[in-house]
């Protein structure tokens, strides 16, 4: 698990924001260490905790739960975008910016706290989970290792009999280890203690001792204010949103920097913290302003939801500016995956149209589903130096709150078989060249006429946002679903069983699952 601080980039909350501490990644032996230390650095500032986890070590997870009351913090289940910077980033921020803040916004879509992340959640003073985020739990599974013992025993005879003066081990060997799926008594006093102690009620316990530890039980919404896990049915917005800080009196998790201001040090403290080297004082670019300048990159992702394993779905994303060599590199990985139709989930601000054009067919001719939606990584950034996936498969979850699709990837979009567009994403579209091949290739997908009259109705220089209604009356859009129709956790139990979906043979399914409680 990292932390870090992060400052609210929402647009018009400066110059005072709220603030919150970024909590992602797996709750290892040594994350409390580093938990204690960022709280040092804030000088008893009292930050919120926004977590988003599959769970991992009980022991840990118990400490942090109590740090955090100890700290009286608020704590959020839910996820941190980040803007221009992000912790993994090297490179990327300059020497000014060492030791300050992040930016970005915190959203619930997706955001996970399971396993025994809910033992770490429960310490918080306010305890909120939206509806969009998972909170999950399930039975202990607890590791025993055996060692092998070799002894020195000194003895002396005293009247016939044995004495022992001395004894000490002079030689150790691994014998191996075995694994238990049952809670034992002294385990489950040790939670039960830790739940009445964070005025939580016992049938949480109750909850993990029922589901196996091969599963995951989600608690819901009704359930967690009943056993007193959630404080309110409020979502992260009550500790993150960007205009909390209007209110009279401001939380305490609001900081005013006046403008032209340096904000002060803060730190960022992770498992593996990245060095951050020196970079030309230019500005940040923000996220909008990357997307336009990465060409679009494909890469194959697998849901990372625990709630999935050990059958997931599975999707192509697509990502950045369409360019000349978009349709080829699309062509190039679907050869890789040979007959297997993937749905494509992309997120781009357009591009090259005779590039969307040839996508599009691609898409069409392979008989693939889209969505517009953004990939969020859960294991690294394929753009980021290092990133390397094991067998070329990445981990992450679909997202259409901030997915855009403008100019021309709505052609690249109206090749697809199913083609959604979630009630977060954004769709714009403008007047483009090539009306005749443009309005050719409309109609040969089957798209309504009115669909290009939208279009050709927007001035080049002012995008036009369509609605979901709009989008459906011209044709682009086949449902009303969105990403999760495709890529969902739950969507590989339905039948028919979906074409994207695949199951991990047993050994690999445990290696890429979360770590269990």
């Amino acid at each position: 698990m990292r932390f870090v601080v992060v400052r609210s980039s929402a647009p018009g909350c400066e110059p005072n924001c709220p603030e919150w501490i970024s909590a992602e990644g797996t709750i290892e032996a040594g994350t409390p260490a580093l938990l204690k230390r960022l709280l040092k650095t804030l000088g008893g500032r009292q930050l919120p905790i926004v977590v988003n986890s599959p769970g991992g070590n009980v022991d840990a997870s118990l400490q942090l739960g109590r740090m955090v009351r100890k700290n009286k913090l608020d704590i959020a289940v839910g996820i941190t975008e980040f803007s221009g910077c992000s912790p993994g980033m090297k490179n990327c921020r300059d020497n000014d910016a060492k030791g300050q803040p992040y930016l970005g916004v915190a959203h619930d879509s997706g955001a996970m706290c399971n396993s025994a992340c809910p033992l770490m959640f429960a310490g918080g003073i306010r305890r909120v989970v939206g509806e969009w985020a998972y909170l999950g739990v399930h039975q202990i599974t607890t590791t025993y290792q055996r060692e092998k013992l070799l002894y020195r025993t000194t003895y002396r005879i005293v009247n016939g009999k044995k004495k022992i003066i001395s004894t000490r081990v002079v030689s150790r060997r691994n014998a191996g280890s075995y694994k238990t799926y049952e809670m034992s008594k002294a385990v489950e006093k040790r939670l039960s203690a830790y739940l009445k102690e964070m005025g939580v009620e016992q049938g949480v316990l109750s909850v993990m001792k029922v589901t196996p530890a091969s599963d995951i039980r989600q608690i819901e919404p009704d359930d967690m204010l009943e056993m007193k896990l959630v404080t309110s049915p409020d979502s992260l917005d009550l500790l993150t949103e960007g205009t909390i800080c209007r209110r009279q009196p401001a939380p305490t998790n609001c900081r005013e920097i006046p403008a032209n201001a340096a904000p002060a040090a803060v730190a960022a403290l992770g498992a593996e913290p990245s060095p951050i080297a020196p970079v030309p004082t230019a500005p940040v670019p923000a996220p909008a302003q990357q997307a336009h300048e990465q060409e679009m990159r494909f890469v194959v992702v697998r849901g990372s939801n625990p709630l999935c394993n050990p059958d997931c779905p599975e999707w192509i994303s697509a990502e950045g500016t369409i360019a000349a060599g978009t349709a080829d590199e699309l062509r190039q990985l679907l050869d890789t995956i040979r007959e297997r139709r993937l749905p494509v989930i992309i997120n781009s601000p357009g591009g090259d149209v005779q590039a969307a054009l040839a996508a599009g067919r691609l898409i069409r001719e392979r008989k693939l589903d889209v969505a517009v939606a953004r990939t969020d990584f859960l294991d690294c950034d394929p753009g980021a130096a290092g990133c390397v996936a094991p067998d070329g498969l990445h981990t992450g979850l679909t997202i259409d709150a901030g997915a855009e699709c403008d100019a021309a990837c709505a052609v690249m979009i109206a090749g697809g078989v199913r083609r959604l567009v979630g009630a977060d994403a954004r769709f714009l579209v403008h007047s483009m060249g090539m009306e005749d091949k443009v309005r050719a290739y409309l109609d040969e997908m089957g798209i309504g006429s009115g669909f290009f009259a939208a279009m050709q109705s927007a001035e080049y220089a002012k995008h036009r946002e369509l609605s979901r209604d709009e989008l459906k009356t011209f044709g682009l859009t086949t449902g009303p679903q969105s990403v999760d129709a495709l890529t969902g956790a739950t969507i590989c139990r339905s039948a028919p069983r979906p074409e994207n979906c695949r199951g991990l043979p047993a050994t690999d399914a445990e290696a890429k699952a979360p770590a269990k409680l």
